[in-house]
């Protein structure tokens, strides 16, 4: 038995696509026959890089889950709804400096964005604590994305208003349409507590709470997922070496991954240390009291790493290098 939101779901049925799609239609206020209509929600998967039958459908239909564009930001300052422990993605760009609340970010998915001149796209899967912004351009084009309702290994697929490409957001790659094989650069982002941030960023802004959706973004429609090891969509490789959503933080190097279990951070004193990956030397700046890992290389550039739950990164990085702290 597991308890998610304060309903409590017995044995393996908290694992079905119906008691999921059924939750999702009242969390985002869904038919629930459109909900279900349509097993890829309209995208041609028939000839995705992955394998078409593990593309699932996660309940809501190709926008259910309405993405931001263009959003309301407010000065730090002004955020008043905003509690010193919450969980932000915070991107700077050229200067300009801006935070992505999760508590707002578990009812979107998606934020379409201009920062410091750049067009991004800010992405959190609440299924996989995955949270990873891109350059929204590919090729020269600029492009916009939408939650398309479809999971691959339990990670969002999103895809792009422009060519109808499904993009698995672990991956940074387009599965299927005419962007296949694409792939999205990473902007290199922090996952951190909200008074960690606008401590660094005092002239930042930050995602306006109005968001024109009528979401009650006090409530965490995923309270207590963490926390239980049980999956809601199954996933192409298992480690049980560690908790199901043990926090992680990776990252891939020419095509070499490493993650670094924050557990195993937590056993090492100072904040700071040495490693490696790939030939690359690399310092990992660790404060767990905000739960906050940055990875730079000798030259003091932060890398595009990504905070993650265990399985999630051993779903797609089986063959993942794995830090383990000194005896």
């Amino acid at each position: 038995m597991i308890i998610f939101n304060r309903i409590v779901i017995p044995g393996r049925a908290a694992r079905g696509l119906i008691y999921l799609g059924v939750l999702l239609c009242a969390v985002y206020q869904l038919p629930p026959l459109l909900a279900a209509s349509g097993s890829h929600n309209g995208f041609d998967v028939s000839r995705s890089l992955v394998p078409a039958d593990k593309i699932q459908s996660g309940g809501p239909p190709r926008d259910g889950i309405p993405a931001l564009n263009a959003p309301k930001m407010l000065k730090s300052a002004d955020a008043i709804y905003l509690r010193p422990s919450d969980r932000i993605l915070g991107v700077s760009v050229n200067g300009e400096s801006r935070a992505y609340p999760i508590r707002l970010l578990n009812w979107h998915e998606v934020v379409n964005d201009t920062v410091g001149g750049k067009s991004i796209v800010v992405t959190y899967c609440p299924l996989c604590g995955t949270g990873m912004v891109f350059d929204a351009s590919v090729d020269d084009a600029q492009l916009e994305f939408g939650v398309s309702g479809l999971l691959y290994n339990s990670d969002m697929l999103l895809y792009d208003r422009q060519t109808e490409s499904l993009w698995s957001q672990i991956m940074a790659r387009a599965v299927s349409g005419p962007a296949k094989g694409k792939t999205l650069s990473l902007v290199p982002a922090s996952y951190t507590s909200w008074a960690n941030w606008v401590a660094a960023h005092p002239d930042g802004s930050v995602l306006d709470i109005d968001t024109g959706y009528g979401r009650d973004y006090s409530r965490d429609p995923y309270a207590g997922y963490d926390l239980t090891p049980s999956l809601y969509f199954a996933v192409s490789s298992r480690d049980n070496r560690r908790h199901p959503k043990e926090p992680v933080v990776g990252l891939v190097l020419n095509g070499r991954a490493k993650v670094w279990p924050l557990r195993e951070l937590a056993k090492v004193n100072g904040g700071e240390l040495s490693d490696s990956l790939n030939g690359t030397e690399l310092q990992i700046e660790y404060a767990l009291t905000d739960q906050t890992v940055l990875i730079k290389d000798t030259t003091g550039h932060t890398l595009p790493s990504v905070p993650a739950y265990w399985f999630a990164w051993l779903a797609f990085y089986p063959d993942t290098l794995v830090y383990e702290a000194p005896n």
